[in-house]
């Protein structure tokens, strides 16, 4: 499998890191081939989270890898949020640049598993950091948009 390619910010289709992604109805083939290539594309790029709109495509999915196993998630919504942190966050679609970013301490997540089965992550730390990065793209919203100072890599 080739993987997709990464949409960055500069790119002449980087309309579509601003839009609010369409939900997925049912789970078929085609999405489940979908969350396959983001999956290879965020492991050959080293990322820890991917979004559909970040390989061009406006679907709510994420892919998520701090570490502690792989997320696939279809529809992801956050369904509760508790504390407060700050900490560094990057982006592959913005390449070259980190900031810090204000986000929630703990979050739970539902959606979709790949076979359309609903899940429920309960995260903190790194894994929720990750997890409400990759929904802010579902939604249009880029860590540059939150980032309280942001800083390019020399």
């Amino acid at each position: 499998m080739a993987g997709k390619r990464i949409v960055v910010v500069t790119d002449p289709d980087a309309g579509v890191l601003r839009e609010q992604a369409q939900p997925v109805d049912k789970i078929t083939p085609r999405v489940q081939k979908l969350i396959r290539e983001m999956t290879e594309t965020m492991y050959r790029y080293q990322g820890v989270g991917l979004a559909a709109p970040q390989v061009g495509v406006s679907l709510r999915v994420i892919v998520v890898d701090t570490g502690s196993g792989l997320y696939q998630l279809v529809n992801p919504e956050i369904v509760d949020r508790a504390g407060e942190e700050k900490g560094r966050e990057g982006c592959l679609s913005v390449p070259g640049c980190w900031g810090e970013v204000v986000r929630s301490a703990q979050v739970k997540v539902k959606g979709w598993d790949p076979e359309g089965k609903e899940v429920t992550v309960a995260a903190e730390g790194l894994l929720a950091r990750a997890l409400q990065h990759e929904i802010d793209h579902l939604d249009g919203v880029l860590f540059i948009d939150r980032a309280e100072k942001i800083y390019e890599e020399k």
